[in-house]
């Protein structure tokens, strides 16, 4: 989890790849809609994200239910949001990628086709909830290098196994 330019598809891709799972790119499920409004530079509301949560929550659910498991790269930038995940199925456990807003922004400018403007950051800043201490997971620096995200992340996860 966390704002655009955090790592998480790297992040994930890497981390799917460490334990053997299936990997999502959360973004791959917003409405045709959303990724329009986003381009045009205009941030999205709770009722633009819910239909694309309850798509996430469905494969997670399947995820869970298949025994397999798996990675998604998603913001889930709120604690409500999170809650809506972790319900959908057992050990749901969030990797926050935190990240200074400079650095998040020069990542977004960086990268090419993508729908999120840099013009939002501002936007996911302001909804971001970062990962509380009762919530299931691992809050580390974006800023790292991928594979030593992943080296604590799978360290974490074997911890409260």
């Amino acid at each position: 989890m966390g704002v655009s330019g955090s790592g998480k598809s790297t992040v994930g891709g890497l981390l799917a790849q460490r334990l053997m799972v299936p990997f999502l790119e959360a973004d791959d499920l917003h409405p045709a809609a959303n990724r329009v409004k986003m381009a045009a530079g205009r941030a999205l509301d709770d009722k633009d994200r819910r239909p694309w949560l309850l798509s996430l929550a469905d494969w997670i659910r399947e995820a869970t239910d298949s025994g397999q498991g798996g990675v998604m790269a998603c913001s889930a930038l709120k604690r409500d949001y999170r809650d809506l995940l972790r319900r959908a199925g057992t050990g749901v456990w969030f990797l926050d990628l935190a990240l200074d807003r400079a650095t998040a922004a020069e990542r977004v400018a960086r990268r090419t086709g993508h729908f999120m403007p840099a013009s939002l950051m501002d936007s996911q800043y302001a909804a971001l909830e970062p990962l509380r201490p009762d919530e299931p997971g691992l809050t580390v620096d974006a800023a790292d290098d991928p594979r030593v995200i992943v080296d604590a992340a799978v360290d974490a996860m074997r911890a409260i196994r």
